[in-house]
């Protein structure tokens, strides 16, 4: 039957059958390719999607970051985030909502796409983004700050300035300078001399009882003018700038982060970098900063006071301590001084006739020279001049001639040893790191919120690194969640 079938068909009857089921094949074979077609645009729309997404992140945190404090960077050299972004309130929530401006900006068509009705294939949009980690200048008692001020200088070979700072140091301890006070032997000095008396009959021929005299009087009853009116320069000149350190952020509650970063090198050169940024950034006696509110930075950072008087009052009367202390020392080791005195103070007791009076009233002569060669030691410091942490013949400046009357005999400048700004850099090398650190954050907010925009600035506000997590949706992704970690340093 076939075969008869076969033998009956024409041969344009087979080419049409042959032709029906080729189409039948190509249509099934192209449902198929199209479908892998159609998956592999939307695989390849939704990758574009992702990589766009992952491009706008980072486009989105860099330009946060790109909203440093400009007043801060200027004046510093430091990179933070102000998250008050010059308001009144500082919240990691004004992150996140910078971060969402700037995502969104950079997924939305632009402008002429607007106008001209122009259409994307890889739209997507943010759902919302939370900043769930961040490190402040403060944390971990100021070692974020800290972190950016090494960063800042690590160009700085300055072990040598540190060393030296420290030989100093050593050299003020180990003669045990820093806890002498020669102050207090004037005092029980004194209070012998008072004990010490003789009877003599007045002109009305009655007996009166007179104290033993103290050649040295009148300059001892100069310490009760105060160290820093006796030694300044030009006492009129002192600043009389103040502020209210209840406000900035050695006296405040602190905000903190979440602890993301609050690693620090803790090597010796970062001591020395550390120190002499402060020393680079802020001013002092004598080197004072135009436009800062306390002109005596460095002073406020060793005393914590809120005047600049009080401040350098401070520290001038810690080095009255230790040159005292010194001069004393050397004093009493000089044996021709020492007889100068004695000659002296013999002259005081056989005029008195109280010959017992010789050791007292020779105390109160070396005590009074010992006060006077320190004031001199200051004025001299104060008007810019250097002078040795231990003295010698040749660099003690009063005689006891004019020790009587040496504020008719201070000099101004010369000399050798330290200078004003050496001594300082001993005394701040004795205060701890976060003391100077929260102090220095003080100066900073102080000197920020004097310019424009900045009246509000708090370092506890500055954001050095922070976590970011972005939440996107779009048309047929299912949920796509970025998280990074930015900051000014490389993570």
């Amino acid at each position: 039957m076939l075969k008869r079938f076969l033998r009956q068909s024409t041969p344009m009857q087979l080419k049409s059958q042959a032709d029906a089921y080729l189409t039948v094949y190509l249509s099934l074979s192209i449902t198929v390719i199209l479908a892998l077609i159609l998956a592999l645009l939307q695989g390849a729309r939704v990758g574009a999607v992702k990589m766009k997404s992952e491009l706008v992140t980072d486009i989105a945190s860099n330009s946060v970051l790109g909203e440093y404090n400009r007043a801060l960077f200027d004046q510093y050299g430091l990179l933070f985030i102000d998250d008050s972004f010059s308001s009144s309130n500082g919240y990691v929530k004004n992150v996140e909502e910078h971060l969402s401006k700037y995502f969104t900006k950079n997924f939305e068509r632009s402008p002429l796409g607007i106008v001209t009705g122009r259409s994307t294939q890889i739209t997507a949009k943010l759902k919302d983004v939370s900043v769930n980690g961040f490190s402040v200048a403060s944390d971990g008692n100021g070692a974020v700050l800290r972190r950016q001020i090494l960063a800042y200088m690590e160009a700085e070979p300055l072990e040598g300035t540190l060393a030296e700072a420290e030989k100093n140091l050593k050299v003020i301890k180990d003669k045990g300078y820093e806890f002498a006070d020669v102050e207090e032997q004037a005092k029980e000095n004194e209070k012998t001399l008072s004990e010490l008396s003789y009877t003599e009959t007045n002109e009305n021929g009655e007996e009166e009882e007179i104290g033993a005299d103290n050649p040295a009087g009148q300059v001892t009853a100069k310490r009760s003018i105060g160290v820093l009116p006796l030694c300044a320069p030009d006492f009129d000149a002192i600043s009389n700038a103040a502020i209210n350190s209840d406000s900035f952020i050695s006296h405040r509650n602190l905000k903190h982060g979440t602890g993301l970063d609050e690693k620090e090198d803790k090597g010796i050169s970062s001591k020395a970098l550390f120190d002499e940024y402060i020393f680079e950034k802020c001013g002092c006696y004598g080197r004072e900063l135009e436009d800062s509110p306390l002109k005596y930075e460095l002073e406020y950072i060793y005393a914590g006071k809120d005047s600049d008087y009080a401040n350098l009052e401070k520290v001038v009367n810690t080095l009255f301590l230790w040159r005292e202390a010194s001069n004393f020392e050397y004093l009493m080791s000089n044996e021709a001084m020492l007889a100068e005195a004695e000659a002296l103070a013999l002259t005081a007791a056989v005029v008195i006739a109280v010959p017992e009076a010789v050791t007292a009233i020779k105390a109160a002569i070396v005590l009074a020279w010992t006060f006077a060669e320190t004031i001199s030691d200051l004025h001299i410091l104060l008007s810019g001049g250097k002078v040795p942490i231990i003295k010698s013949v040749s660099s003690w400046k009063l005689s006891l001639e004019n020790m009587l009357s040496f504020q008719d005999h201070l000099t101004d400048g010369g000399g050798s040893g330290l200078s004003y700004e050496d001594y300082l850099k001993v005394l701040l090398l004795m205060k701890n790191k976060k003391e100077k650190t929260f102090r220095l954050m003080d100066v900073m907010e102080m000197n920020v919120r004097a310019t424009k925009g900045n009246a509000h600035f708090k370092m506890d506000n500055c954001i050095d690194v922070f976590r970011a997590d972005f939440n996107i949706t779009g048309n047929n992704l299912r949920g796509l969640e970025i998280e990074r970690i930015y900051g000014y340093e490389r993570f």
